[in-house]
This record gives structure tokens, C-alpha cells and sequence, in this order.
């Protein structure tokens, strides 16, 4: 198979992306896990300010970037994400779930 077209596993489900968003954010916020719930939000629960949230956007492009060309969060959407549930919405819609 072509590199730019391979998928390293299953597409993501719900599930799969909180996985993915609450690994990521607990490791750059230094917090744990369980911290990260849909519910959550991104300032006022987690304390995250805005070069957390770049650090997530970009460690989601690098990792979803692998299993799907071309995945990117938009700079104009990422202002309107306000909880984790949001964002794994967003991410499940770029994906095309």
C-alpha cells in the first residue's frame, strides 16, 4: 500500500478519540486521566490556556494525521471548542465519523 493512503488501525470511534484527546491533554497539562472527561472544560475545569490547546492540535494533526491524510484542525474552529466533549465531536466529524 502507498504510504500516504495506509491507516495504522480501525478508524476511531467515539471512544477511540477521548482515548486519544485525554492521553495527549493529561500529558501536556500534566494531570491525570481521569481529569479528562467530555464534560471538561478547557479553561475553566482543566486550567488549559491557549499554548496547551496549540501543543493538543498539534500532537492530534501528528497522530491523526497518520491513520488519515490530510486531518487538520482548523485555528478559526479551535476557538469555538470549549470542552473535551466538543472537541472529540469536531474530531470525529473531521474524520468523517
Amino acid at each position: 500500500m502507498p504510504a500516504e493512503t495506509h491507516s495504522s488501525s480501525e478508524p476511531l470511534d467515539e471512544a477511540g478519540v477521548l482515548a486519544v484527546i485525554r492521553q495527549h491533554l493529561a500529558e501536556i497539562l500534566e494531570i491525570d486521566e481521569d481529569q479528562v472527561v467530555p464534560e471538561a472544560r478547557f479553561v475553566e475545569d482543566l486550567e488549559a490556556d491557549s499554548l496547551a490547546l496549540i501543543e493538543l492540535v498539534e500532537a492530534l494533526e501528528e497522530e491523526l494525521g497518520e491513520r488519515t491524510v490530510g486531518f487538520s484542525i482548523d485555528d478559526e474552529d479551535l476557538a469555538e471548542l470549549r470542552t473535551v466533549g466538543e472537541a472529540v465531536a469536531y474530531v470525529l466529524a473531521r474524520l468523517g465519523g
